[in-house]
Formats: structure tokens, C-alpha cells, sequence
């Protein structure tokens, strides 16, 4: 015979285990501006602020439809009921509660349903809980400085304020708690949010977006002002992709999303420096973000499908669904992480993203391959001047030009004496006579011989991979740069003093396979990041 037992759950534990769900703090406070876009707010005021104690005060206050004391008592409930509205930003009637608590002891919302409605207060106070070992939810009158933060946002009509006091977790200790270190702390967090909103609410905060209706936010005063990852307004920003689909719930039934990748322009296409760095254009903001009704929930993620590389810094791409199918993608509890299943995670990755891939690799290796070529022009300095300093007691052979514009040279060598093509040509910067960048060479080789003014020297594949992905790191340390390019004009070298009629095609295809197995090897090396 089965017997029925009901255990509720310690109301201390619980409460102070419910504060570890993993939030940030800009997801929790996010999460609390939610709350407010579902109530349909038109304004949302909010603040963090600092005592001179180092007391930290967090408040979100808007205009939207509020809440009676009964709907109050519900939204202090954890696991509350939901609203009617499926598509509101709330889920499972938990995120008011833990998000709040994951940063302080102490949440108050203050509330009224309408203007001519009395102010209704809720407190949880996680000191009370643990000492009544009771879910005790305290009710009271709102202070006059919660009614005026209030009243300041919605001053005739309905509106809701939520406020976090006892914040302890939100910033480290410090041993002057209101000092300056402490502010500047505080200033950081302040700017990590701003940012943040202005990403996640970018649809809400653009009155031109059409997508979702506008809202009005305020941080600390500041109004909040959107940001677009995908910088459509940008002349040179590419949709090089689009596709609406369908997923299938658990019971069967198909939902819509859509899936939008843009290539970005390079840094100097930008219309202007601002505009550009209102772009963030770093190697972490690659990737795709994520949409459940017009609210960014996830932002510059690959879900795992390949890391992130310089190469696709300028791919981003847009993943936008409704309510409807939260189901099919496994939305969580914070609302910031979505899961596809196996067959639509392989077409986004194997029949999606190729194309925008090479769209994006090819405007980046653009842009990197004047950047490497520039850097590269001062970069060979110390080895031109070490090894021309060397060169003549060096010399393997006596190279004569027979026919500069046909690159027609003799090479007189222990072997004997043998007609060449190479490349014959003037030092295109000072003192650069023995080795010379060149944007590409023939058949991709890395490095071929050349005589330049007079001088035996190497010409070096600035567009190969390998000077890419093993020089270019290292441009700034003159003695590895220097170690390489005696490498190879060692072999140029070496090459003249042995070459003969027999086997001056072996040479050429030495040359080709050598630089063919080199691009092989690096192919898993990381990309450099010449920003940094």
C-alpha cells in the first residue's frame, strides 16, 4: 500500500540555496526589467546607487500596469501563476525572486494597479526567513522615498518599483566600503549594464524599429541608447544570408523562426572612428545572438559549433523566435540559453553558416592582408641590415643579370654554369636588399629568390599562412623575425651555390612542396589578432 508523506522544504535552506541559480548581474537585473516590459511600461527608471557607508541601493521603477495586492502576493510567490499573455519575457514565475536574491538579502516591490489606487508593499527578507524558519512574506506601508522614486515615473497613473537593499553581492568587500576604489567599482558595473540593456532591449529602445513597441529607459538619469550588433544602418554591412523555417514542438506542430547572418565592415569602411567604435569590433562579439520575442537573450555564442577567430570577427548572425517555440528550443530558466536539436544544430552549421563564413573570411583577410603588408614593410629591417653585413662572405655563387625585364640571370656556381629566371628588381625601401615582403608570389610559394639592386636576396609571401599565422605575431620581436629570415635566405643562398642544370626544377619544386606542407601545418594554429 502506498503511503503519501508531504515534506515541505526548510524555508532558510531553500531561500539562502535559491540565491547560487548562477545569474550575473546583468542577467538579474535584466531579468527585472522584464517583468516591467511585461507590464508595458512606456518608461522604466533605473538606479544604482552607493551611500557614503558603501551601501549599495538597486531600484527598477516604471509605468506599466501594476499590480492589485492579490497579483502582488502572486508575483512575491515563488513558482507564481503566470500572466495570461504567453508572450511575455517571464516564464515560470521564479526570475523576480532569484535574481533579486542572488545579489541581495533584501526585495521590496511597491505597486498599484491604478492612479487612484492605494501604494501596496511586499517584502522578502531573507534575516526574517532564516530566523522564523517560516515563509514569511512582510507586508507594510512604502516609505516616502519609495513613493517619490515612484511617483517620479508614473505620478498619476499605475506603475511598479521594485527595490534591492542589502546588496552583498554584487561588488567584492573593500576596506573602505564608500571610498573611491569602491565608487569606481561601482562606475564599472554601472557602464556594464548600460551596455548590456542597450543590447538586450536594443528593438524596444529604437523608436524606428517596427518589430516591437518603444520604450523609454533611464539609467541613473542617463537615458539608455540602443545598440545594434548587426550595424544595419552601416553602408557597407552585408546580409549575406536569411532564412525563415520551421521546428517541430514535442507534440508535433511547426513553429517559425528566422536566421539572418551579416557580415560587417571592416574598421576603415566605417563611416566614421565613433562610428566604429560604437561597433565593437573584437574578436568576443562574433557569433549569434539570439532573439525570443524582439528581447536578445543570448548574445555572440557559435553554441558550440567552432571557436572564436579573428577570421570571422565580422560575422554576426541573428536567431529570432516568439513564445511559440520555446518548447522546441528548451528555453531556460533565465531565459538566456536555448538548445537545438541535432538535425536543425547540423543544417545551421554544415548548410547555414558556410557561405557567411567565407563571406566574412574574405572581407577580413582583405582588410588583414593591406594591415600585414603594412606592418611587414618596416618589419624585416634588422635582418636586412645583419645579413647584407654578411652577404658578401656568405656568397655561395655569382649571380650576373643578363636580362632585367625578362629576369634572365647567370649563376656561376662550384658546379658550374647554369640560366635562371628570377626575380630582378630595385630595393623598394632603404637598406632593403636582401629580403623584400611581397603581397604574393607566384604558385603561393612562401619565399623564392631574387636579386635586388645587385644583392642576393629572398622575397618573402606575405599573404602565405605561415608568414600570417607565424610571423605576424612576432613582427615586434626583431630577433625571431630576424632568426626566420636568415632561415630563408640561408636556403636562397644555398640554392645558387648548388643548383645546376639537372636539378634547377627539383629546386622549384622544393620550394612549391615546402610551402604547400607548411600551409598544411598551420592550419590549426590561432589566428592572430592585429588589433591587440
Amino acid at each position: 500500500m502506498t503511503r503519501k508523506q508531504t515534506l515541505p522544504p526548510n524555508p532558510a535552506r531553500l531561500i539562502e540555496g535559491l540565491r547560487d541559480t548562477g545569474y550575473d548581474f546583468n542577467t538579474a537585473l535584466a531579468d527585472i526589467v522584464d517583468n516591467s516590459v511585461d507590464a508595458g511600461a512606456t518608461k522604466i527608471d533605473i538606479r544604482i546607487n552607493m551611500d557614503p557607508d558603501g551601501d549599495i541601493l538597486v531600484s527598477v521603477a516604471d509605468d506599466g500596469c501594476g499590480m492589485d495586492e492579490q497579483a502582488l502576493l502572486n508575483g512575491m510567490t515563488y513558482g507564481a501563476q503566470g500572466r495570461v499573455d504567453p508572450k511575455r519575457l517571464g516564464k515560470f514565475g521564479l526570475g523576480l525572486k532569484t535574481a533579486s536574491t542572488a545579489f541581495c538579502r533584501r526585495l521590496s516591490v511597491i505597486t498599484r494597479s491604478s492612479g487612484e489606487n492605494s501604494l501596496v508593499k511586499a517584502t522578502w527578507d531573507l534575516d526574517h526567513v532564516v530566523s522564523a524558519s517560516e515563509w514569511e512574506l512582510l507586508l507594510d506601508a512604502p516609505t516616502e522615498f519609495e513613493e517619490d522614486l515612484l511617483n517620479e515615473v508614473a505620478p498619476s497613473s499605475s506603475g511598479t518599483l521594485v527595490m534591492w537593499d542589502k546588496v552583498d553581492r554584487m561588488m567584492k568587500n573593500y576596506s573602505e566600503p564608500g571610498g573611491k576604489h569602491a565608487r569606481n567599482a561601482l562606475d564599472r558595473v554601472v557602464a556594464g549594464f548600460r551596455d548590456h540593456a542597450a543590447m538586450v532591449y536594443q528593438r524596444f529602445l529604437n523608436d524606428t524599429d517596427e518589430r516591437s513597441r518603444n520604450i523609454v529607459m533611464t539609467l541613473n538619469g542617463q537615458p539608455v541608447a540602443p545598440w545594434d550588433p548587426f550595424c544595419e544602418d552601416e553602408g557597407e554591412t552585408e546580409l549575406v544570408a536569411e532564412k525563415m523555417l520551421e521546428a517541430e514542438l514535442p507534440d508535433g506542430s511547426p513553429v517559425e523562426f528566422t536566421i539572418r547572418a551579416f557580415v560587417l565592415p571592416r574598421r576603415e569602411h566605417f563611416s566614421s572612428q565613433e562610428s566604429a567604435k560604437r561597433a565593437r569590433l573584437t574578436n568576443n562579439m562574433q557569433g549569434i545572438y539570439i532573439y525570443r520575442e524582439n528581447r536578445l537573450i543570448h548574445p555572440a555564442d557559435w553554441l558550440g559549433m567552432f571557436t572564436k577567430e579573428p577570421h570571422l570577427s565580422l560575422l554576426r548572425v541573428e536567431f529570432s523566435f516568439n513564445h511559440e517555440s520555446d518548447e522546441a528550443f528548451q528555453v531556460d530558466i533565465k531565459k538566456s540559453r536555448i538548445l537545438l536539436n541535432e538535425e536543425l544544430y547540423n543544417w545551421v552549421l554544415n548548410e547555414f553558416l558556410p557561405a557567411p563564413r567565407n563571406a566574412a573570411n574574405e572581407r577580413y583577410r582583405r582588410g588583414q592582408r593591406k594591415k600585414v603588408g603594412d606592418e611587414a614593410k618596416d618589419a624585416h629591417e634588422g635582418s636586412n641590415r645583419s645579413i647584407s653585413s654578411k652577404e658578401q662572405d656568405l656568397r655561395k655563387a655569382e649571380v650576373t643579370v643578363v636580362d632585367p625585364a625578362a629576369g634572365d640571370v647567370e649563376v656561376k656556381n662550384k658546379s658550374g654554369t647554369v640560366r635562371l629566371k628570377l626575380k630582378v628588381s630595385e630595393s623598394t625601401a632603404p637598406g632593403q636588399v636582401c629580403v623584400q615582403p611581397a603581397d604574393s608570389i607566384d604558385d603561393g610559394i612562401l619565399w623564392a629568390p631574387a636579386i635586388i639592386d645587385g644583392h642576393h636576396a629572398v622575397r618573402v609571401n606575405t599573404g602565405h599562412p605561415y608568414y600570417h599565422k607565424v610571423y605576424v605575431p612576432n613582427l615586434a620581436s626583431d630577433v625571431t623575425v630576424q632568426g626566420m629570415d636568415s632561415l630563408l635566405w640561408a636556403l636562397v643562398e644555398a640554392e645558387l651555390g648548388t643548383i645546376n642544370e639537372a636539378t634547377k626544377n627539383h629546386f622549384e619544386e622544393l620550394r612549391f612542396e615546402v610551402s604547400r606542407l607548411l600551409r598544411k601545418l598551420v592550419e590549426d594554429l590561432p589566428e592572430p589578432d592585429l588589433e591587440d
